[in-house]
């Protein structure tokens, strides 16, 4: 076993060490947890006043792309419909 900075050369596990990582992992699953539902909740408002959740999370995840790549995928998008006759 290879030694590092949470494993002695004798293979000993440094138990604190060990132990603030996974508290650490824990803290930030359940901050992601709740910023999850705070989203759900925006999208829930947002439904409520009559826009549609998937059309803005489809436009969320098309502002997340680059701008050459989403029109180079929106390109490729129509000339495969204009393929199909659609």
């Amino acid at each position: 076993m290879e030694a590092s900075a949470g494993i002695d050369p004798t293979g000993e596990v440094n138990g604190g060490h060990l132990r603030s990582f996974i508290e650490r992992i824990e803290r930030l699953e359940e901050e992601k947890r709740a910023i999850s539902d705070d989203i759900k909740d925006v999208y829930g408002e947002a439904k409520s006043t009559g826009f549609d959740p998937k059309i803005m999370r489809k436009i969320v995840s098309l502002r997340r792309q680059d701008k050459h790549k989403r029109a180079e995928e929106e390109e490729i998008l129509e000339l495969y419909m204009a393929a199909l006759g659609d």
